[in-house]
Protein backbone atom coordinates (compact mmCIF):
# COMPACT_ATOMS: atom_id res chain seq x y z
CA UNK A 1 0.00 0.00 0.00
CA UNK A 2 1.30 3.35 -0.88
CA UNK A 3 -0.07 6.87 -0.76
CA UNK A 4 1.58 9.32 -2.69
CA UNK A 5 1.45 12.05 0.19
CA UNK A 6 3.74 10.97 3.02
CA UNK A 7 3.38 10.28 6.77
CA UNK A 8 4.22 12.76 9.09
CA UNK A 9 6.19 11.20 12.35
CA UNK A 10 6.63 13.81 15.20
CA UNK A 11 8.81 11.51 17.43
CA UNK A 12 11.19 12.45 19.46
CA UNK A 13 12.84 9.06 21.00
CA UNK A 14 14.77 7.22 18.44
CA UNK A 15 13.42 3.82 19.67
CA UNK A 16 10.17 4.58 19.44
CA UNK A 17 10.81 6.29 15.79
CA UNK A 18 12.60 2.86 15.01
CA UNK A 19 10.01 1.12 16.27
CA UNK A 20 7.58 2.83 14.10
CA UNK A 21 9.08 2.93 10.64
CA UNK A 22 9.86 -0.90 11.34
CA UNK A 23 6.51 -1.31 12.00
CA UNK A 24 5.01 0.33 8.96
CA UNK A 25 7.61 -1.52 6.87
CA UNK A 26 6.34 -5.44 8.33
CA UNK A 27 2.81 -3.62 7.33
CA UNK A 28 3.13 -2.97 3.92
CA UNK A 29 2.85 0.59 4.19
CA UNK A 30 4.78 1.91 1.95
CA UNK A 31 3.99 5.47 2.02
CA UNK A 32 7.04 7.73 2.36
CA UNK A 33 7.81 9.35 6.10
CA UNK A 34 9.07 12.05 7.15
CA UNK A 35 10.44 12.52 10.94
CA UNK A 36 10.57 15.88 12.72
CA UNK A 37 12.25 15.22 15.92
CA UNK A 38 10.57 17.63 18.19
CA UNK A 39 7.75 20.04 17.42
CA UNK A 40 9.94 22.61 16.22
CA UNK A 41 10.78 20.72 13.21
CA UNK A 42 7.33 19.43 12.50
CA UNK A 43 5.68 23.27 12.42
CA UNK A 44 8.75 24.13 10.44
CA UNK A 45 8.16 21.06 8.16
CA UNK A 46 4.25 22.03 7.73
CA UNK A 47 4.38 25.17 7.12
CA UNK A 48 7.73 26.13 5.68
CA UNK A 49 9.16 28.26 8.23
CA UNK A 50 12.71 28.63 10.34
CA UNK A 51 14.58 26.78 8.77
CA UNK A 52 12.77 25.98 5.97
CA UNK A 53 11.77 29.95 5.18
CA UNK A 54 11.21 30.20 1.71
CA UNK A 55 11.14 27.10 0.54
CA UNK A 56 8.02 25.78 -1.47
CA UNK A 57 5.38 24.19 0.84
CA UNK A 58 5.43 20.49 0.84
CA UNK A 59 2.38 18.19 0.47
CA UNK A 60 0.13 18.21 3.01
CA UNK A 61 0.79 14.65 4.78
CA UNK A 62 -2.03 11.97 4.56
CA UNK A 63 -1.88 11.57 8.18
CA UNK A 64 0.33 13.59 11.06
CA UNK A 65 1.67 10.85 13.94
CA UNK A 66 1.81 12.92 17.13
CA UNK A 67 3.52 12.43 20.34
CA UNK A 68 2.80 14.73 22.72
CA UNK A 69 5.76 15.07 24.98
CA UNK A 70 8.26 16.17 23.04
CA UNK A 71 11.29 18.87 23.35
CA UNK A 72 11.19 22.82 22.43
CA UNK A 73 7.40 22.97 21.36
CA UNK A 74 5.54 19.80 22.90
CA UNK A 75 2.59 17.62 21.17
CA UNK A 76 -0.14 19.94 21.61
CA UNK A 77 0.91 23.01 20.89
CA UNK A 78 1.96 21.45 17.79
CA UNK A 79 -2.12 20.39 17.29
CA UNK A 80 -3.09 24.01 18.18
CA UNK A 81 -0.84 25.84 15.23
CA UNK A 82 -2.31 22.34 12.79
CA UNK A 83 -5.39 23.22 13.69
CA UNK A 84 -5.29 27.09 13.65
CA UNK A 85 -4.37 27.62 10.28
CA UNK A 86 -6.62 26.87 6.98
CA UNK A 87 -4.46 25.05 5.33
CA UNK A 88 -3.62 22.28 8.01
CA UNK A 89 -7.00 22.80 9.80
CA UNK A 90 -8.63 18.83 8.34
CA UNK A 91 -5.50 17.25 8.26
CA UNK A 92 -6.02 13.94 10.09
CA UNK A 93 -4.15 13.80 13.54
CA UNK A 94 -3.44 10.87 15.22
CA UNK A 95 -2.03 11.47 19.06
CA UNK A 96 0.51 8.79 19.17
CA UNK A 97 1.89 9.04 23.35
CA UNK A 98 2.92 6.96 26.32
CA UNK A 99 0.60 9.51 28.41
CA UNK A 100 -1.40 8.34 30.67
CA UNK A 101 -2.71 11.82 31.67
CA UNK A 102 -6.54 11.90 31.57
CA UNK A 103 -5.80 16.06 31.10
CA UNK A 104 -3.65 15.20 27.88
CA UNK A 105 -6.05 12.93 26.12
CA UNK A 106 -9.14 15.68 26.87
CA UNK A 107 -6.95 18.55 25.91
CA UNK A 108 -6.05 16.87 22.86
CA UNK A 109 -9.54 16.10 21.62
CA UNK A 110 -10.33 19.37 22.55
CA UNK A 111 -7.45 21.07 20.48
CA UNK A 112 -9.18 18.40 17.53
CA UNK A 113 -7.09 15.45 17.30
CA UNK A 114 -8.68 12.71 15.41
CA UNK A 115 -7.57 9.91 17.25
CA UNK A 116 -5.75 9.18 20.31
CA UNK A 117 -3.65 6.10 20.68
CA UNK A 118 -1.35 5.03 23.64
CA UNK A 119 1.90 3.32 22.34
CA UNK A 120 1.37 0.01 23.53
CA UNK A 121 4.69 -1.26 25.40
CA UNK A 122 4.84 -4.95 23.88
CA UNK A 123 5.98 -4.71 20.42
CA UNK A 124 3.41 -7.82 18.55
CA UNK A 125 0.80 -4.92 19.83
CA UNK A 126 2.65 -1.74 18.85
CA UNK A 127 3.33 -3.46 15.01
CA UNK A 128 -0.60 -4.35 15.12
CA UNK A 129 -1.69 -0.96 16.04
CA UNK A 130 0.71 0.56 13.91
CA UNK A 131 -1.05 -1.61 10.71
CA UNK A 132 -4.62 -0.67 11.56
CA UNK A 133 -3.91 3.07 11.78
CA UNK A 134 -1.75 3.04 8.98
CA UNK A 135 -4.41 1.32 6.93
CA UNK A 136 -6.99 3.31 8.16
CA UNK A 137 -5.80 6.45 7.50
CA UNK A 138 -4.10 5.93 4.24
CA UNK A 139 -6.70 3.01 2.90
CA UNK A 140 -10.01 3.68 4.32
CA UNK A 141 -10.49 6.94 5.28
CA UNK A 142 -12.02 9.65 3.43
CA UNK A 143 -10.11 13.66 2.92
CA UNK A 144 -10.87 16.28 1.80
CA UNK A 145 -8.09 15.72 -0.60
CA UNK A 146 -9.90 12.81 -2.28
CA UNK A 147 -13.09 15.86 -3.38
CA UNK A 148 -10.13 18.04 -4.22
CA UNK A 149 -8.63 15.55 -6.46
CA UNK A 150 -11.94 14.63 -8.27
CA UNK A 151 -12.49 11.50 -7.14
CA UNK A 152 -16.11 11.69 -7.23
Amino acid sequence: MASERPILLVEDNPDDEALTLHALSRNRISSPVVVAHDGVEAVEYLFSTGSRAGQTLPPLPAVVLLDLKLPRIDGLEVLRRIRADQRTALLPVVVLTTSREPLDLAQAYRLGANSYIRKPVDFDRFERAIGLIGHYWLELNETTETVARGAY
